[in-house]
């Protein structure tokens, strides 16, 4: 959870949220997600069971609608948002402030990862001509000690490497041009397939 959640003050949003209308867990959890201009999302473990301990306390008060819980802010919770005003303030403030920084951030890994996209785009064009054309180009051969090329002796379990590389590279474009992902969604599948470079980097030392 971000950290200008903390020490409770997510409840004290929550109250806020719900102080301009009645409102499902769902639609709390999106309002969330605009105000942090999509970028920060609170999981439905998150938001629930905070609305249920509001209304244990009485802040809160849910009705049944079309198989939904819709919480509604009661008297007490609107006390509440009376005498906490000047922290709420405070709260609204701070994100802010955090929008701001996650923007930068997110400004930051686009400009990091745009170079590392447009190889990642080339090399998957490039094994989809391979693999249409029914084979994958091994890597050149290294030279031995006398400069003469090496003897390359691929073993079965190589060449099933390389298909299945150049399988998972065109499978992997069909499937992100297919299905429409967000801005966030292709930057979290470009970290997992950083994630993915990294530890076979790390196996092959």
């Amino acid at each position: 959870m971000t950290a200008v959640f903390s020490h409770g003050r997510l409840r004290l949003y929550l109250l806020k949220l719900l102080d301009d209308g009645p409102k499902h867990g769902y639609e709390l959890i999106r309002l969330l997600e605009d105000r942090f201009l999509g970028l920060y999302a609170p999981s439905a473990g998150t938001i629930y069971p905070r609305l249920q301990r509001l209304e244990v306390e009485g802040l809160v008060t849910h009705t049944a609608a079309g198989g939904r819980k819709v919480y509604e802010i009661t008297e007490a919770g609107r006390a509440e948002l009376r005498q906490r005003a000047d922290e709420l303030a405070t709260l609204e403030s701070d994100i802010s402030a955090s929008v701001e920084d996650l923007s930068a951030l997110a400004g930051e890994i686009r400009s990091e990862v745009r170079g590392s996209v447009r190889d990642l785009k080339r090399e998957l064009r490039e094994a989809a001509r391979q693999t249409r054309r029914g084979h994958w180009e091994p890597p050149p051969t290294r030279p031995t000690a006398n400069g003469g090329p090496a003897a390359r002796a691929e073993s079965p379990v190589l060449t099933e490497f390389d298909q299945r590389l150049a399988a998972f590279t065109v499978e992997v474009s069909a499937l992100v041009r297919a299905g429409r992902l967000t801005d966030t969604q292709l930057r979290t599948a470009i970290r997992l397939l950083d994630g993915a470079l990294d530890g076979l980097r790390r196996l092959l030392r």
